[in-house]
């Protein structure tokens, strides 16, 4: 089970996702930037909403451990299970497997600043 470091990460979503990592973003309000990154390597399977609030994270249950090993052929490095707000009536939850796990406690600008265009590859996400 994943350990949060101090800190307030209410608010999430689906940061970047490209081929061999998939990375989490977490802060209390992502409209100008974000504080914390899960950043999961070799992702291999998925079930997450683009944005979601407050995520309450648990032990992965012994039916969610069958259908990942079914559907990847083997146990994953890293298996995270969630439930959270996903903006509906019912609470969402979220199945994550990976290779790898890194949590990055940084702070990141999502929006350009100065002279920088929106475009400019300083303002991209990584």
């Amino acid at each position: 089970m994943i350990e949060l470091p101090e800190g307030s990460w209410w608010d999430w979503d689906v940061y970047s996702w490209r081929p061999g990592e998939l990375i989490l973003a977490a802060g209390h309000d992502l409209c100008y930037h974000h504080g914390l990154e899960l950043v999961l390597t070799d992702p291999l399977y998925v079930r997450c909403p683009g944005s979601f609030q407050d995520p309450v994270f648990r032990e992965p249950g012994a039916e969610e451990r069958r259908l990942v090993e079914r559907q990847c052929g083997e146990a994953p490095g890293v298996l995270l299970a969630f439930e959270a707000d996903g903006g509906g009536a019912e609470p969402v939850a979220g199945l994550i497997a990976a290779g790898g796990l890194e949590v990055r406690v940084e702070w990141v600008r999502r929006y350009p600043v100065g002279g920088e265009s929106a475009g400019s590859a300083a303002s991209a996400p990584r």
